[in-house]
């Protein structure tokens, strides 16, 4: 089963924008397992973003997986290690994937996510 990467704004994402990310994920590649890399929930736990909280319950049915980097490196090193796709809308983290030949799932028209090889 393909794993799939989910970054902090990816779980922002069905309170922001109104979307279902496991369908939209699930439309775009089947059936996958959706993991988080351990040390985004604490930059959840930080975060003032009002849905935060939300985002923190949502990232509760994912697996997480530990790694020693911080932040958008947590996502990149994980990627890299399982060669997973990210869904991202970060622009900064979408070169740096793109740059390491990772595969990208962001949001398009504000209403669906797209893949990007």
């Amino acid at each position: 089963m393909q794993t799939v990467i989910l970054d902090t704004n990816a779980l922002l994402m069905p309170f922001e924008r109104r979307l279902n990310i496991d369908l939209e994920v699930q439309r775009l590649l089947g059936s996958v397992r959706m993991v988080i890399p351990e040390p985004l929930l604490g930059e959840l736990q930080r975060s003032h973003n009002k849905h935060a909280s939300a985002a923190l319950a949502l990232a509760g049915k994912y697996e997480k997986i530990p790694t020693d980097a911080r932040g958008d490196d947590a996502v990149l090193e994980l990627a890299v290690r399982l060669q997973a796709p990210v869904v991202t809308n970060d622009k900064k983290l979408r070169i740096r994937l793109r740059q390491q030949g990772i595969p990208l799932i962001y949001l398009r028209s504000g209403n669906h996510l797209i893949l990007e090889d």
